[in-house]
């Protein structure tokens, strides 16, 4: 993969090999205004996207050369995104004075759906009073949710969840079907065992590894099966699938038949491209340098010769030059003083096979959820509808593909229904995480809150959800240059600075440590991104 840019670091495009895979037109303040992707990617792409903005510098509309995907963005004079417009429905979103989200509203033909959301004033789901006029709840103590429409929570002494059950409505005889969801932490209190019981008897168990940074690097998971006598019980081999990250963002996801790669924008947690290997492929591929060949080869009795490391180190070197059609002058004399020629070693060496991959293109959506994979020819591979928290409405998937992304940040789990999010677990039925936040207060007043406006904040790191992604959201939109990352750091440093001042100055919120804050914040983001974008993220946060 090689990245093309101008200027300041403006993407341009992306090559694989020597193809150009994806293609950006932007405009003179530097915006995206069309994508095109494909294997003719250019003015006959098979998919060009194309994105207009506000006098404002919002994203006013994404059309596609199909028209399934189109949408139009509305919004307000506050900056709130209230209406998102589609061929098949447009959705209207309802804000408190405070900025949450508190009702969505789904209008299609023949349809008319309102959706609200009660929380309390830490932002704490609550009964819907439509459903529940009788409900006297209006706090949940220490910020615990303990019983919903679907579910009954209970929680250990440090706030994790222990415990799911389904709930069982009123009026109903209670039949001792209901599933029971078991969840057990290690002493960093992240998530290693997961069992869901029916009947006394274990439907899935899992267990989760992370590395030394504390991300997941693998799982295994066995299931409920019949056996060899007839008899249900978990399988005896798991279900095995291991993970590769750059930095905290997962590229690479391996089970026993492939390997899935994810390549993203570049400063995001957007995923661009989706890279499938089969393993048979994969082993097609493997090869045996020369060095390697000649080691193993180099014995009569079968068992092989060791070379010195500086003949290993030529050999190596050699073989680029055969494979690069440059053989040096200086390599021709050394074949000669040891009786050989390039011809014959050029026989010796092992041909490369290009494996076959399945290549495709997220299409998401302004938050960087993946609504559909798009194939080279233009083709839906896959495709799915979310509600504003991530739950899937419905999905299209003849293909069979594998497709674990949710919102930025986030993999989905079939065996819990959960979603990782780097630092915890998301839990998109109740809209928020299944225990606290591991930087306490830093991350806001209520630990287990996901932003109270999905539709605008995300928070792909499961720590810090608000002003940090707000102002790195902003950066990417107006300027198209990669900063989401960069401005999540900044600001992470400017709070760490905003905490010492504290220690030394004294002074609670909006006192002297918050001003040399935010002081600080905004020479760095000026500093990094210029007068106008620091300028924007200044009014936003």
């Amino acid at each position: 993969m090689e990245w093309l840019t101008y200027g300041s670091g403006y993407l341009a495009g992306m090559k694989l090999g020597g193809t150009p895979l994806v293609e950006y037109t932007r405009d003179r303040l530097h915006r995206e205004t069309v994508r095109s992707f494909g294997s003719r990617a250019g003015s006959n792409a098979a998919y060009e996207l194309t994105s207009t903005y506000t006098p404002a510098g919002q994203l006013q509309s994404q059309h596609l050369n199909s028209l399934v995907y189109d949408r139009d963005y509305g919004w307000n004079d506050n900056g709130d995104l209230v209406r998102i417009s589609g061929p098949r429905q447009t959705r209207e979103y309802g804000y408190s004075a405070t900025g949450r989200l508190e009702s969505v509203r789904t209008l299609a033909p023949d349809l008319d759906i309102r959706i609200p959301y009660a929380t309390d004033p830490a932002g704490n789901r609550l009964p819907d009073p439509e459903l529940h006029p009788d409900s006297t709840l209006t706090a949940w103590p220490d910020n615990r949710i303990a019983e919903d429409a679907h579910y009954v929570y209970h929680y250990d002494e440090y706030g994790r969840l222990t415990e799911k059950t389904d709930r069982i409505p009123t009026g109903v005889i209670r039949t001792d079907d209901e599933r029971t969801h078991h969840y057990h932490y290690d002493s960093q209190h992240r998530l290693v065992f997961h069992t869901r019981i029916q009947h006394g008897e274990p439907l899935v168990e899992s267990r989760y590894l992370y590395d030394p940074l504390g991300r997941r690097m693998a799982k295994r998971v066995w299931r409920r099966e019949r056996d060899l006598t007839g008899w249900m019980s978990l399988s005896r081999k798991p279900e095995e699938t291991w993970y590769g990250w750059d930095g905290d963002r997962l590229t690479t996801v391996q089970t026993d038949t492939t390997r899935i790669q994810t390549v993203y924008q570049p400063g995001s947690f957007t995923p661009l491209i989706r890279v499938e290997t089969e393993n048979g492929e994969r082993e097609k591929a493997q090869r045996r340098s020369l060095a390697e060949k000649l080691q193993q080869e180099g014995s009569e009795d079968g068992h092989g010769v060791v070379f010195p490391a500086e003949l290993v180190g030529l050999l190596d070197r050699l073989e680029g030059e055969i494979r690069a059609n440059c053989v040096s002058s200086e390599s021709r004399q050394w074949l000669a003083q040891c009786g050989l020629t390039v011809e014959r070693l050029a026989a010796q060496i092992e041909p490369v096979y290009l494996p076959e991959r399945k290549i495709h293109l997220y299409h998401c959506d302004h938050r960087g959820l993946p609504l559909a994979l798009i194939s080279e020819d233009g083709n839906t591979a896959w495709s799915a509808e979310y509600d504003e928290w991530g739950n899937q409405l419905n999905e299209e998937n003849p293909h069979h593909l594998h497709q674990p992304y949710r919102l930025p940040g986030q993999q989905y789990d079939k065996e819990s229904g959960l979603y990782y999010n780097r630092h915890r677990y998301y839990d998109p039925l109740q809209g928020r995480y299944i225990t606290p936040d591991p930087i306490g207060l830093r991350g806001g007043w209520n630990m287990y809150q996901y932003p109270l406006n999905p539709i605008q904040v995300i928070d792909p790191m499961g720590l810090d959800a608000i002003e940090n992604m707000t102002s790195g959201g902003l950066i990417y939109a107006v300027s198209g240059v990669p900063g989401l990352i960069a401005a999540n750091s900044i600001t992470n440093s400017a709070y760490q600075f905003g905490y010492d001042m504290d220690a030394i100055v004294g002074g609670a919120h909006n006192g002297a440590a918050d001003a040399m804050r935010h002081c600080y914040l905004m020479c760095r983001m000026t500093k990094t991104f210029g007068s106008t974008i620091a300028d924007v993220i200044g009014k936003k946060s």
